[in-house]
């Protein structure tokens, strides 16, 4: 069934859009209802308004709290058409059918991620009466069309153009399904607001505000449908909030996932670093001075697997770094023993615009890399109020995020050999390094360089074997990085062969002293954290 618009009550916090928006309903002949400053605005257009307390009878009042909250307003966006009951009721008590309600909430995100937001001001931008009318309409979508954003402006006057001033039901249902998403979406992000005032980790109910940004290709593998969602912005630098540069091929779920795995982890350094990561772990990682030599390092970690990559660094990236990245097969793979290389994403704080161009020109691949720029990275602006949410079928496990980094006050020296000041970068690096891959978990850094790893093996030995076969010759002197402690002496007998120079490791194991003892026979440095990292 459609319906023509008649009468529309228009009340907007973004008023982007809504003059040009109110106009068109305006000149095909809708009455307007406005509230305060949209009213005001409409009018200095030269569009004429009808005001609420003309047609409530009484003003707004308590700063503005309490002005559509009545049933003149509710009655007309409430009244079933059709029922001879509804229709007495509205003569009976003076009451306008309102056909379309045009309505975006008070910005409460925005406001409680302004620093410095009270209390007070977060709970002043609750908004009432806004989601009150758009459940309203959007409860009686059958007579009443539910407008809530400027992205819905151009679709529904189109409709009423066409349709001699009606919409259809198809679009009044489409547009009651995305106002109950977004009341959901604002009474979600209200509640996780006064959960963290009250310091509540884990409330009774946990709801998550997610807009959807992107449908993607597909899933994990094609026959899996995919979409992607963004929380609302902390101000934390991350995949989530990072633009995605023009040019490339869609992203894919794969593509994020892997994004967002090497990201984190080259967040963990201030000094320059660059990440390469394939499948969820970093297959190369270092650190240098230079960031471009940080990055030629990281991808001579592992040139074969560097292949279909994800590129991570925490520095800009200029015309020289993307050369680089660009001719990484021809500078060093050949020599190297990689087959090619391309990668899938790079992922930077920003982008020159003479770098883009190079990435978009020197290598036929890079017309399909996709770039993201996160911004800068500010280390003080980290979430540790976000949840990691993992699913199981029929429910989800909520944690806080893995925040613990390098902590050097917190570090023990159980061996007779103590680690050169050289010797505990490579640990710091080979520590974060293996926070980051799948359990179980061995690194091995050489000279700020990740040589060697074992991922996400059944049992440790197995993962230390994988490594110290991936690094070779540069297993020797190496430091070497568990996410969890040995259980047994037999991971440091192995290293020890390999030629390990220095392991960090967290400890706590009931045969700590004769893994400790192992070191020791093999003049290995061991440095206890008292921290694991398990990443399942």
């Amino acid at each position: 069934m459609d319906v023509k618009i008649k009468t529309a009550l228009v009340s907007v916090s973004d008023k982007e859009g809504i003059v040009e928006f109110a106009g068109m309903l305006s000149k095909m002949g809708v009455k307007i209802i406005s509230t305060g400053g949209t009213a005001r605005k409409l009018s200095e257009a030269g569009i004429e308004v009808v005001s609420v307390d003309s047609v409530t009878g009484f003003p707004e009042m308590m700063d503005g709290r309490v002005k559509t909250l009545h049933p003149k307003i509710h009655g007309g966006l409430l009244a079933l058409r059709d029922k001879a009951e509804h229709a007495t009721a509205l003569k009976e008590h003076d009451i306008e059918p309102i056909d379309l309600v045009c309505v975006n909430l008070y910005p409460f995100e925005q406001t409680i991620a302004r620093q410095g937001c009270t209390p007070a001001e977060a709970i002043e931008n609750i908004d009432i009466g806004g989601p009150s009318m758009v459940r309203s309409g959007a409860k009686n979508h059958m007579y009443v069309t539910v407008v809530t954003g400027p992205e819905q402006y151009e679709r529904v006057i189109d409709e009423m153009r066409s349709n001699d001033g009606a919409v259809t039901e198809e679009l009044r249902k489409d547009c009651a399904r995305i106002a109950f998403g977004l009341t959901a979406s604002y009474d979600a992000a209200i509640s996780n607001y006064l959960n963290s005032q009250a310091d509540i980790a884990y409330p009774e109910r946990v709801s998550l505000a997610a807009t959807k940004q992107a449908d993607l290709r597909y899933g994990e593998n094609p026959h899996q449908t995919a979409a992607f969602y963004r929380l609302p912005s902390s101000g934390e630098m991350s995949v989530g909030s990072a633009d995605l540069l023009g040019g490339g091929v869609p992203i894919s779920f794969n593509n994020l996932l892997d994004v967002n795995a090497a990201w984190e982890l080259v967040k963990e350094f201030d000094e320059p670093a660059a990440i390469v990561v394939k499948h969820l772990n970093p297959c190369g990682c270092a650190v240098d001075d230079d960031i471009t030599v940080a990055y030629e390092k990281a991808y001579l970690g592992d040139v074969v697997s560097a292949f279909g990559s994800i590129v991570a660094v925490n520095r800009k990236v200029d015309v020289g770094l993307a050369t680089t990245i660009m001719e990484s097969y021809s500078r060093f793979g050949k020599v190297a023993g990689a087959a090619g290389f391309f990668a899938e994403v790079i992922v930077a704080p920003e982008f020159d615009a003479d770098a883009v161009e190079a990435i978009r020109t020197l290598k036929q691949w890079g017309q399909r890399v996709r770039l993201m720029a996160t911004g800068p990275i500010d280390r003080a602006k980290i979430d540790d109020s976000e949840y990691d949410v993992r699913c199981i079928v029929g429910g989800l496990l909520l944690q806080k995020r893995d925040l613990v980094g390098w902590e050097p006050d917190e570090l023990t020296y159980p061996t007779k050999a103590r680690p050169t000041p050289e010797q505990m970068e490579d640990l710091r690096i080979a520590w974060l390094t293996a926070k980051h891959v799948k359990s179980n978990t061995i690194t091995l850094v050489n000279g700020r360089k990740l040589v060697g790893v074992g991922a996400g093996q059944m049992n440790r030995v197995e993962s230390g074997l994988i490594a110290f076969k991936n690094a070779g010759d540069a297993s020797k002197g190496a430091c070497l990085g568990s996410d969890a402690f040995f259980p047994f002496p037999d991971n440091v007998v192995n290293a020890a062969k390999a030629g390990v120079a220095c392991i960090v490791q967290p400890g706590g194991s009931k045969k700590d002293n004769e893994t400790i003892a192992a070191a020791d026979k093999a003049g290995i440095a061991m440095v206890f954290t008292g921290k694991r990292h398990f990443k399942h």
